[in-house]
């Protein structure tokens, strides 16, 4: 406690606190928004991960990544303010069903914006939209994930596969409504239609 106390007041440990935290704080700020959904709830969550940084700023070891150690931080945060305002959601594993289903992997569709991923991502079970999150849009680590949401590290990989997979179908439904086809497959373009129609 001596040691954790002295490491606040420490000239030398607070600059080197911000020279290691303090860039990550804005990729945090997107993580928490992300998380919470609400602008409030990021910052209290941020405030809270940079305070307990601050405070474990002895344990961390330098010339890790700290990126990886400070959204670990996070990630508990945010699972600590869940629990305690009780809205653990329970999603039921649709991999069970999977096994029983032949592989088909559907085309990317070719007119994908990023409003249509990131509202077909918010769609998506909770324990999917954090492991793509973490390892597609924050580049961690399976291992780096694994340990920021304390899972094993075969979970994130199925987790990541499962909800790859549900990103990729939802996208080729949302495609496939948007913009009709052929009977034989092909993309319908507006010009086409004019020029059949005349």
């Amino acid at each position: 406690m001596a040691k954790q106390a002295a490491s606040i007041d420490d000239p030398d440990a607070r600059a080197a606190f911000e020279a290691e935290v303090l860039p990550h704080a804005d990729r945090l700020f997107r993580l928490a928004m992300w998380l919470e959904r609400n602008r409030a709830d990021a910052e209290d969550v941020v405030q809270d991960t940079m305070m307990q940084a601050l405070r474990s700023f002895h344990r961390f070891e330098r010339g890790t990544n700290c990126r990886a150690w400070l959204i670990t931080i996070l990630q508990r945060i945010v699972s600590n303010r869940r629990r305690a305002r009780g809205r653990s959601i329970v999603v039921s594993d649709p991999g069970d069903r999977i096994a029983l289903t032949t592989p088909f992997v559907p085309p990317i569709p070719q007119q994908l914006t990023d409003e249509a991923v990131l509202g077909t991502l918010r769609r998506l079970p909770m324990v999917y939209q954090e492991v793509i999150l973490l390892c597609d849009i924050e580049d961690l680590s399976y291992k780096e994930a694994a340990e920021a949401l304390a899972i094993p590290i075969g979970t994130v990989m199925s987790r990541l596969h499962r909800g790859r997979a549900q990103l990729r179908s939802e996208l080729v439904a949302a495609d496939a409504v948007l913009v009709p086809c052929r009977p034989n497959g092909e993309a319908v373009d507006a010009s086409d239609e004019r020029i059949e129609a005349s």
